[in-house]
């Protein structure tokens, strides 16, 4: 092999042990391509997962910048060499890519890129990503490929393992988008359970008051006093039955992974870009996980149905023992002051309730055009 035997077996055991530590499909991927281009020591690797319509669901780069990443454009189509990886599902070792009778140019600000190697990524007879690597650090020989075949068949093993990653990390949000469904279901049998019993007595109530209304007055006059006290109490039993129901991922996956989760969910599916960053913050007590996590639900619900926003960024941060939560969008805005004189709350009252009920405060700046920020911090333990 290329690599000295030592160094050699250290560098892909680091590599397989860096996959393995991660069970998010991006985070997987993004790992994949870092070990295979410092494990074989070039300048740019890639990895591509095809979809169902000629392109790709997800591509991801290392050795481009983000500024050369966003001047560069669109996603590839799977197209010329790429397109041979995957539909030939063989690998591909050129001294220089741009003679090859496949290649079909690229993006003016993509880098220019000579010595290539790639083979898919398979699972079992189905393809499902294309890694490759250009531009090795080395002394090229005269018209030949800088990577040399130790250099193929060590990427062959991180290929293998890098199959069998990328395949858990699917499997494993899977089961959470599964976890997710499960948990709604749940909660629709709870609230139909708890609430049900109070509608049925609240509508039997109305009729009563209603046939009333004429005859006796005063008796009608009770019934709907009664009406009144039933749907207070139905209402009581629905924010209960929300209250209660601490989702069944925060028990398994802590509060930064189950907001990581939840946030890519709704990155895919709205067309405002959401993000999420949480740096350093500690378990904290159930209560308080809970209260972040509803508001975090609120915030990011106001913010993709009614402001408009092209981004909607969430961080969670330590502070002390305990953490801060900022949910941010560039939308439309509001007036706070506004929108409480008008009796209309954008679920700030019930937002500022789970914060206080937690110990913790509620802040929210907002105004018209301006986008708006709700920020929450609780004690910790």
């Amino acid at each position: 092999m290329s690599h000295g035997p030592r160094s050699g077996l250290a560098a892909v055991s680091s590599a397989l042990l860096a996959m393995s530590r991660h069970l998010e499909v991006r985070d997987v991927l993004k790992t994949i391509v870092a070990s295979a281009r410092e494990l074989l020591d070039a300048q740019y690797a890639a990895l591509g997962v095809p979809d169902d319509h000629g392109g790709f669901a997800q591509f991801v780069v290392d050795g481009v910048s983000e500024e050369q990443w966003k001047a560069i454009g669109p996603l590839p189509r799977q197209h010329g060499i790429l397109a041979a990886m995957l539909h030939e599902a063989r690998s591909e070792r050129l001294a220089d890519v741009r003679k090859d009778p496949r290649f079909e140019g690229w993006p003016k600000a993509h880098p220019d890129l000579v010595d290539f190697l790639g083979l898919p990524i398979r699972d079992g007879d189905e393809v499902i990503g294309a890694l490759f690597l250009a531009n090795k650090n080395c002394e090229k020989p005269e018209g030949g490929c800088g990577f040399t075949a130790d250099d193929e068949e060590l990427l062959g093993i991180l290929a293998q393992h890098a199959a069998i990653a990328l395949t858990n990390a699917r499997l494993y949000e899977r089961s959470r988008e599964l976890t997710i469904a499960e948990e709604r279901s749940r909660l629709a049998h709870e609230l139909h359970d708890a609430v049900s019993q109070k509608l049925f007595s609240l509508r039997l109530t109305a009729q009563a008051a209603a046939a009333l209304i004429d005859r006796d007055p005063t008796r009608a006059k009770g019934e709907l006093h009664q009406v009144a006290a039933l749907a207070a109490e139905a209402a009581d039993e629905l924010r209960a039955a929300v209250v209660e129901l601490r989702p069944a991922a925060l028990d398994e996956d802590g509060l930064v992974a189950t907001l990581r989760t939840q946030v890519q969910v709704l990155d895919r599916a709205h067309s405002a870009r959401v993000t999420f960053e949480g740096h350093g913050v500690k378990a904290l007590p159930a209560s308080q996980e809970e209260a972040v996590l509803r508001v975090a639900q609120e915030a990011l619900h106001n913010a993709l149905r009614h402001s408009g926003a092209d981004h909607v960024d969430v961080t969670l941060d330590r502070r002390g023992a305990g953490a801060v939560l900022r949910v941010t969008d560039d939308g439309c805005g509001f007036d706070p002051q506004a929108v409480r004189r008008a009796g209309r709350h954008l679920g700030l009252v019930s937002m500022r309730d789970r914060a206080s009920g937690a110990g913790g405060t509620l802040t929210v700046e907002s105004a018209p055009g301006k986008g708006t920020t709700i920020e929450m911090e609780v004690p910790g333990g």
